[in-house]
């Protein structure tokens, strides 16, 4: 099994391509190790020092890191990951592959949700996923729209300016009722 590694806009966060699908729908974000006992994987990834997030992509997962160097983590990550992939065992413990979203919108926006969803969903979200991240859609009121930033995107120095200059800009230029773009 040979696994891919690439860079991300975030220094902290280093993102590894297993060569298989990861998760099939939906993506998971680990911040913790206790989030982690519904999934193997991300529990042996926790166990690795240094590590202290863990985001599982459709194939592809990111691990963020303390001060602890790379170079002192990447053996262990890769092995880990090797591992897990070579014995077989589920990514998650329970069926459900996705996370439960909760959105917030008035029912008279429901035609300009519908417009920033498919324009995240085309145009945003695979260019994230790029980076090794994700943004998913939260909640849209009063021309503010309100986005969850995970994976390499959570804590990325670049990620106001992603947020404020690339999707902002593109949203309002579609949707004229947005104003504002933030992160929740």
């Amino acid at each position: 099994m040979f696994i891919q590694t690439e860079a991300t806009p975030n220094p902290a966060t280093l993102k590894f391509l297993p060569g298989r699908i990861v998760l099939p729908e939906g993506t998971r974000d680990f911040r913790s190790a206790a989030d982690a006992a519904i999934s193997p994987l991300a529990e042996k990834l926790f166990s690795v020092p240094g590590v202290v997030g863990i985001f599982f992509g459709h194939d592809f997962i990111t691990v963020t890191k303390d001060d602890t160097d790379w170079q002192h983590m990447k053996p262990a990550i890769l092995g880990a990951i090797m591992e897990h992939f070579m014995s077989g065992a589920p990514v998650l413990r329970t069926e459900g592959q996705a996370e439960a979203s909760e959105e917030f919108f008035d029912d008279g926006d429901e035609e300009t949700v519908d417009m920033i969803k498919d324009l995240l969903e085309t145009r945003v979200r695979p260019a994230v996923a790029q980076d090794g991240g994700d943004i998913t859609f939260k909640g849209y009121k009063e021309g503010i729209v309100y986005l969850s930033m995970r994976g390499a995107c959570a804590g990325c120095p670049s990620s106001t300016a992603t947020l404020k200059h690339g999707i902002q800009n593109l949203l309002r230029h579609f949707v004229p009722e947005v104003e504002e773009v933030r992160s929740l």
